[in-house]
C-alpha cells in the first residue's frame, strides 16, 4: 500500500495550492482519507477528512472556508484545494487512509510521505 502526497511548494500569502494524494495497493473506494500537517516544532494537526464516497467532507476550524477536500475514486486520488493561504499554514502536509472518518491520526493506518508547503508573508 502506498500513498503519495504531492503539489506542495512555495507560495505568497493569499495564494493557492492544490495538493493531491494518490493511492496504490488498496481498494481506494473503501478508505476514508484524512489530511494532516506538521509544522516545525509542533505536533501533527488534523486539517481535513473525506469519507469513502466523497459526500462528507470535514475540516478543522483553522482551515474551514479556505480549504476544500474532494476525491475522484475513478483516479484513486484525493485533492486538497488550499486558498487564501497564510504563513501559519506552513508545514509538511500528509494524507492518510483508514477505515474511520476521523480527525484523529491514530485511526488512519496508511500514511504518505508528506509534501512541504511554505507560505511567505
Amino acid at each position: 500500500v502506498q500513498l503519495q502526497a504531492s503539489g506542495g511548494g512555495l507560495v505568497q500569502a493569499g495564494g493557492s495550492l492544490r495538493l493531491s494524494c494518490e493511492h496504490s495497493g488498496l481498494t481506494f473506494s473503501n478508505s476514508n482519507v484524512g489530511w494532516f500537517r506538521q509544522a516545525p516544532g509542533k505536533g501533527r494537526e488534523f486539517i481535513a477528512r473525506i469519507d469513502r464516497g466523497g459526500a462528507r467532507p470535514g475540516y478543522a476550524d483553522s482551515v474551514s472556508g479556505r480549504f476544500t477536500v474532494s476525491r475522484d475514486n475513478t483516479k484513486n486520488t484525493v485533492h486538497l484545494q488550499m486558498n487564501s493561504l497564510k504563513p501559519e499554514d506552513t508545514a509538511v502536509y500528509y494524507c492518510a487512509a483508514g477505515s474511520s472518518w476521523s480527525e484523529y491520526s491514530r485511526y488512519y493506518k496508511y500514511w504518505g510521505q508528506g509534501t512541504q508547503v511554505t507560505v511567505s508573508s
